[in-house]
């Protein structure tokens, strides 16, 4: 099902709020966490725009029971418009699959960044949110998707190589990009406490090196249930609403609905879109 222009505006305005799911190495759940926090923030009643930007392992749409149809590719090489390469994927949510598309950002001119601007813009009013699920690492591509968000959120777990990795991707950004603030989501922990004891510990490391200021959004304790629903591409919060894999993600998404202290510098989605293609 294609995008189709909607009459309701955001609910907060002209103003999109885009966050990118980040994270310092694979297996941490980034994908998982990036689907059932559109579903819960949809389930509020805001429209959700997920840009899948993990280049080549993109299965955004598949965790939804559907395929891609078209990707920023196609919009690029002017086979489809922005809208109609915007996929309806649930009630609330839409998706723009990033293929190939986003590796070809660079290359194109400065007229054809123009008109691209100028179509990003109408649809800028239509959505509340925007979920940039990147790539994990520290790659060119991922550190621009990132600092071009409004609000960075970084998944990590008590895995060390999770937390040395995840630190590596805050000093870079904040190094190259001077990205000082960032936001934590601590996942597949044995509890709650688990989670504040492992923000508390990347908290204390960045506080020591580096001058970052880190916001705990949550944790999301591993349970059976929401390992079963993963292995199966479903979506916990869907199909299981008392787990308490689910009560935590959508204790987060309520914690991404009051959220505050978004970087109004960098304005909105036409901001972040600039930024990707080189003209803000």
């Amino acid at each position: 099902m294609s995008y189709q222009s909607p009459n309701l505006y955001g609910q907060h305005g002209s103003h999109t709020k885009v966050l990118s799911i980040a994270s310092g190495k694979g297996g941490v759940g980034k994908t998982t966490i990036t689907s059932n926090l559109a579903l819960s923030l949809a389930s509020q009643g805001h429209r959700v725009l997920i840009l899948d930007g993990d280049l080549g392992m993109a299965n955004v749409d598949i965790m939804f029971g559907v395929r891609s149809q078209h990707h920023i590719g196609d919009i690029l090489q002017g086979r489809v418009s922005v809208e109609d390469a915007i996929q309806r994927i649930d009630k609330n949510i839409d998706l723009l699959s990033g293929g190939s598309g986003l590796y070809e950002m660079s290359k194109i001119s400065t007229v054809e960044k123009a008109q691209l601007i100028e179509q990003i813009s109408e649809i800028g009013t239509h959505y509340d949110y925007m979920l940039v699920d990147t790539a994990p690492g520290i790659s060119d591509q991922v550190l621009f998707l990132n600092s071009a968000a409004q609000q960075i959120c970084v998944v990590i777990t008590p895995d060390p190589a999770s937390i040395a990795d995840s630190y590596a991707l805050m000093k870079v950004l904040n190094q190259h990009y001077r990205e000082q603030r960032f936001s934590i989501i601590c996942n597949q922990v044995s509890d709650v406490a688990q989670g504040k004891r492992l923000f508390s510990k990347i908290n204390d490391i960045c506080s020591k090196f580096l001058y970052l200021s880190l916001d705990y959004l949550g944790s999301i304790p591993q349970d059976k249930v929401l390992r079963q629903t993963t292995q199966t591409q479903k979506l916990v919060v869907r199909s299981h609403p008392d787990a308490i894999s689910t009560v935590s993600i959508r204790e987060i998404a309520n914690e991404l609905s009051g959220y505050n202290q978004i970087d109004s510098c960098k304005g909105s989605l036409q901001f972040f879109w600039r930024q990707l293609l080189g003209v803000a």
